[in-house]
């Protein structure tokens, strides 16, 4: 090994490399055909680049992405495959109205993501850093705003989902209060769970002059 390159295992293969090259570099100059995990090659779409690495004399094992992750002397890496949870949330835009109903459509489409048990994997597992956990909370509460900006950076690499033990999938209920907050323009929060409430007859309006409660 030259004092220019230094030596790592990319699944499982030996690879030379230059110190200023990332993952996705070093395995594409090493000669070795790249069939997938390269979405900005126009092979899939961002994020797909998935990896998980081991910094040499480290036993933690953490997520990374291989097109911004520089290459290191002894790291081994293994590029990973998205496994497809069986439950898959399907959804039209078109159908959602004209904004008023986003907390109902949330628990309908992701009813999962009001089961977080708040175990951080999601957080540990994005190689963005986002506040995962944080997002998921704020759509839950409707507060599609805030949700937007924890989930700006999201670049949809599925590690979060996989990370997840109660299936919420975590990007994708980012990426539908992405879509919906540029989609629609949103009603104040607080007014739609109060309309739940009363939709739901949680809630007892006092609507008559002399103060009777409606039934």
């Amino acid at each position: 090994m030259s004092e220019e390159s230094l030596s790592l295992i990319i699944d499982g293969r030996e690879i030379q490399a230059s110190p200023e090259h990332s993952i996705i570099q070093a395995y594409a100059r090493s000669g070795h055909v790249l069939t997938a995990n390269v979405g900005c090659m126009g092979q899939g779409v961002c994020g797909s680049c998935r990896c998980m690495i081991r910094r040499e004399g480290e036993r933690e094992v953490t997520t990374a992405l291989g097109c911004e992750t520089k290459v290191e002397q002894g790291m081994q890496v293994s590029f990973m495959d998205y496994f497809m949870p069986e439950h898959v949330h399907y959804y039209d835009m078109e159908d959602m109205g004209d904004g008023w109903s986003r907390l109902d459509d949330t628990a309908r489409f992701f009813p999962e993501a009001a089961h977080c048990r708040h175990c951080g994997g999601c957080n540990r597992a994005c190689p963005k850093g986002l506040q995962v956990e944080i997002g998921v909370a704020q759509v839950v509460a409707g507060d599609f705003s805030a949700a937007t900006i924890t989930f700006d950076e999201c670049v949809m690499c599925n590690l979060c989902t996989l990370a997840c033990p109660e299936n919420i999938r975590p990007n994708h209920v980012g990426l539908f209060a992405r879509r919906m907050r540029a989609a629609r323009t949103l009603r104040p929060v607080d007014l739609m769970r109060r309309l739940q409430q009363i939709n739901s007859g949680a809630m007892k309006v006092d609507i008559r002059a002399d103060g009777e409660v409606q039934p």
